[in-house]
């Protein structure tokens, strides 16, 4: 059985019990959010052909540091770096290293900063150079089946909702919808209860409540949805070699809807991609 708490007297563990943040929670995401969401706002010049994904991984490092928060994904559960960067047929838990990146890529950023406890958690895909149609398009598909999972949230109704708007759209468009990953409960911890899956039934999962904050973060591939994770023991990439797409918002559901705390500033959600 589903069981919900206050977050204020909740212990700093993943007990399996969903946290029902009030206002001071919901105030500290949006100042985790905003400047997780500043910093991917910042990488859209960044990312071009020729730089590395270490090099945008200590850009990460850096501006964390100088406001004043860390990276959520640096020595966690022994990750060594402070973002995960995922080309073409990642899907995600990329991890940044010295290679290039070429002309005609794509990959997804995924930064979560600690503010004064509270973790900012968003990812965004970044178009390298010139890309092809193709991977235009799954960039489009991607970005829409995560409005439109977030358009499925309101109280009183089911998770499931989410996933289902989600596969729905994606399957529409001929795309498969990962199953191995999913999108979580976030505040003061990284990864809370409840999942977020980002396929299935609109009867199915647990009622959203308000004071809910949580992660929504399709990944969408071209080809099949299967997946292998790497020997590294983080890389997931497609069985079948083809490309995969993910964004990612956190959002905190409301009385009305939900509230998306990691919407970017200046209107850099879809980098290279027509607004």
């Amino acid at each position: 059985m589903v069981t919900y708490l206050d977050a204020a007297t909740a212990p700093l563990r993943n007990t399996g019990q969903i946290r029902l943040y009030g206002e001071e929670g919901f105030a500290g995401m949006r100042k985790a959010c905003d400047l997780t969401a500043r910093c991917l706002d910042a990488l859209v010049p960044m990312v071009a052909p020729g730089v590395t994904t270490d090099a945008i991984d200590r850009f990460v490092f850096e501006f964390g540091m100088d406001h004043g928060a860390l990276p959520a994904t640096l020595n966690y559960r022994g990750y060594t770096k402070s973002s995960c960067t995922s080309i073409n047929h990642v899907v995600c838990h990329g991890i940044p290293d010295n290679k290039p990146l070429k002309d005609g890529d794509i990959v997804n950023i995924d930064v979560t900063y600690i503010l004064d406890g509270w973790h900012g958690d968003s990812s965004r895909m970044y178009p390298v150079g010139t890309i092809k149609r193709a991977a235009e398009r799954l960039l489009e598909v991607t970005h829409e089946c995560l409005m439109r999972g977030i358009a499925a949230v309101r109280p009183g109704a089911r998770t499931g909702a989410i996933g289902a708007a989600i596969q729905t759209f994606a399957e529409a468009e001929r795309c498969s919808v990962v199953r191995d990953f999913c999108g979580h409960g976030v505040g003061q911890l990284f990864h809370d209860a409840p999942n977020i899956l980002h396929y299935g039934s609109a009867n199915e999962g647990v009622e959203m409540r308000p004071g809910m904050i949580f992660t929504i973060e399709p990944m969408i591939n071209l080809g099949r949805p299967h997946v292998k994770v790497l020997s590294d023991g983080w890389t997931a990439v497609t069985r079948d070699r083809s490309l995969s797409a993910q964004y990612e918002h956190t959002i905190g559901v409301t009385d009305t809807g939900c509230e998306i705390f990691t919407l970017s500033p200046n209107n850099l959600d879809r980098p290279g991609l027509p607004a």
